[in-house]
């Protein structure tokens, strides 16, 4: 997962490329012909509406562009945030980046499928 500061990210979707989807729009409803990037927000980090948007336009709508978390993204967030399809986060201001990419270094793999792995770990195939 791309991990972004506060300070390197522009809020403003300054492309037709970029969509800004506010956490209780539908993703359902968006054309996603030419979109190459979605960010979606999380206006505090106990409102998880996002990671249900995350997941369908993964999974249910097929959608290979990026997925973005803005808003108020904190360390403790982003292992989810990448199971349920998210590509990049840009950290809260007070989150260091250091400390962010050490999150995925403790937790290598997982037991249960998720939007990028689908299969559980008992039906994955082992590389020989």
């Amino acid at each position: 997962m791309k991990l972004i500061a506060t300070s390197a990210h522009s809020t403003v979707a300054d492309s037709p490329k970029v969509i800004a989807l506010a956490n209780d729009a539908d993703p359902r409803a968006l054309a996603l012909d030419g979109v190459e990037r979605i960010d979606l927000n999380f206006p505090k980090f106990t409102d998880g509406r996002a990671y249900s948007q995350a997941f369908l336009l993964r999974r249910r709508l097929g959608f290979k562009g990026e997925l973005r978390a803005t808003g108020d993204v904190l360390i403790d967030q982003l292992v989810h945030m990448q199971r349920t399809g998210f590509d990049a986060a840009v950290l809260r201001e007070d989150q260091n980046l250091a400390y962010a990419q050490a999150q995925f270094e403790r937790f290598s793999r997982f037991y249960q499928g998720d939007a990028v792995t689908v299969p559980p770990a008992f039906a994955q195939k082992e590389a020989a």
